[in-house]
């Protein structure tokens, strides 16, 4: 569950109702920014296992299913093995929408952006293309496991070189709104909302984690408009 996006407590209620309902005693998870600790009493003796957590990216239906999967056990629908088998086929093949189908959702988000700051249809036609390209761009760059700092730059780059040329070619009434509007698809939406959520809920490291996470990717994207914004000589959004 963490690796796919959710939240401490949430992870650590799941884990200790999947413990407790498959017959331990008792649960106690410790959670840090990139490892899962958990130990489990049955019987006064004790278990520890250390795991590393691997970002795989957002995936929420995932952290549905997983959460389900304990409800599951509560009502004794599914036993040890049933949970076993699917758990390792959440973790073998998880659910994904197709990346194209993501990629002009995401597109088709960041030029209604750019109509609702006053753009025109040209404007939100600049917004479109340079967003799902970025978009496609950031989706491969996932796929190869780059670095999450140097994705973000990169299609941010990508993003505002291409909205840039609205600004070059005068396309539009105000070209220069497609270019504050392409790169919302950058904003670490989920992460932020985790992180005021742990710090809520007395997960303090975890919150701290994640905050400064969000905060470098701000940082990544500002980089990467930054460097588009020297190479084609727009330097403005308004």
């Amino acid at each position: 569950m963490l690796q796919h996006g959710a939240d401490s407590k949430l992870a650590e209620t799941t884990v200790h109702r999947l413990c407790t309902a498959l017959g331990a005693d008792w649960a106690d998870i410790a959670i840090t920014a990139n490892s899962l600790m958990l130990t489990t009493v049955s019987n006064k003796e004790f278990l520890t296992k250390v795991r590393r957590v691997v970002d795989r990216g957002i995936n929420l239906k995932v952290v549905c299913d997983v959460a389900g999967l304990a409800e599951m056990v509560e009502r004794g629908v599914a036993d040890e093995y049933e949970v076993e088998r699917r758990l390792r086929q959440l973790s073998d093949k998880p659910k994904k929408y197709n990346r194209w189908l993501v990629a002009g959702v995401v597109a088709l988000s960041c030029a209604c952006f750019c109509f609702l700051f006053g753009g025109g249809l040209q404007e939100c036609a600049v917004t479109l293309v340079a967003s799902l390209v970025g978009m496609t761009v950031r989706q491969q760059l996932g796929h190869q496991h780059v670095n999450p700092l140097i994705n973000f730059a990169v299609t941010a780059f990508v993003a505002t070189t291409i909205a840039s040329c609205g600004v070059l070619f005068n396309i539009g009434e105000q070209p220069r709104i497609a270019m504050a509007a392409t790169v919302l698809m950058l904003v670490p939406g989920l992460p932020s909302i985790n992180a005021v959520s742990d710090a809520v809920e007395g997960y303090m490291s975890m919150a701290v984690a994640r905050w400064a996470f969000a905060t470098l990717l701000v940082m990544a994207t500002g980089i990467g408009i930054m460097l588009a914004m020297m190479t084609t000589g727009v330097w403005s959004w308004v």
